[in-house]
């Protein structure tokens, strides 16, 4: 799990193409890896890589073939910039949200404006993620924990602080660029709640503030 917490920006370093799924060599930056084992995982641009060899300053994962075909990471290239995150542990102070690292789709940028000292990004989601996306929640870009300002059919809008465009991959970021999203976990098990309650024929509640409580939503 992870929280949305952008801690370095790294470089992908190196690809090695095997038998249709890919291995990578990704430079960690500033991000401190003495606390890291084979086998933890750390989050590259969202997605939830387990390290197979490490150095002083950087790691080695597989990028298995499903992935490649899910996430941005088909587009990775030497060079190619990644916001990076370590596993969390129990201990951690959780400033973002709960973050599987588990790629739901692919969005893209449709436009960048500056408000003030921030800047606007408006993303376009695919149309089987827009049912979780909602005004105030929150939602994962490229790994980063954001909070969605506003909801237009599948369009949304984000705002990013100057501390969080200096310090992560968004920066790079164009119009019709794409991007990994995550949706809120909480969305998908209540979803799932739903439906199962559904499939044995007596009627839905309503999602009421006592429904929530019911569920351990409080």
């Amino acid at each position: 799990m992870f929280t949305g917490i952008i801690q370095a920006e790294g470089k992908i370093r190196k690809i090695e193409v095997q038998s249709g799924d890919w291995r990578v060599t990704i430079g960690t930056g500033k991000l401190p890896i003495a606390d890291v084992q084979i086998g933890d995982s750390i989050a590259a641009n969202g997605i939830c890589l387990t390290a197979i060899e490490l150095g002083a300053d950087y790691y080695v994962a597989d990028v298995s073939a499903e992935t490649l075909k899910v996430t941005t990471a088909q587009r990775w290239q030497v060079g190619y910039l990644v916001n990076l995150e370590k596993a969390l542990r129990l201990q951690d102070r959780l400033g973002g949200h709960l973050v599987s690292g588990h790629v739901d789709g692919v969005g893209v940028v449709k436009g960048i404006a500056q408000e003030a000292r921030s800047w606007r990004y408006q993303i376009q989601a695919p149309d089987a993620l827009c049912k979780y996306i909602a005004a105030k929640g929150s939602i994962c870009v490229n790994g980063i924990s954001l909070t969605v300002n506003s909801v237009h059919d599948c369009q949304f809008d984000i705002n990013i602080v100057p501390h969080t465009r200096q310090e992560t991959t968004i920066k790079t970021l164009e119009v019709g660029s794409e991007v990994n999203l995550e949706v809120d976990l909480l969305a998908r098990y209540l979803e799932r709640m739903l439906q199962a309650e559904g499939s044995t024929g007596a009627k839905q509640p309503a999602i009421t503030e006592d429904f929530l409580a019911q569920h351990g939503y409080n």
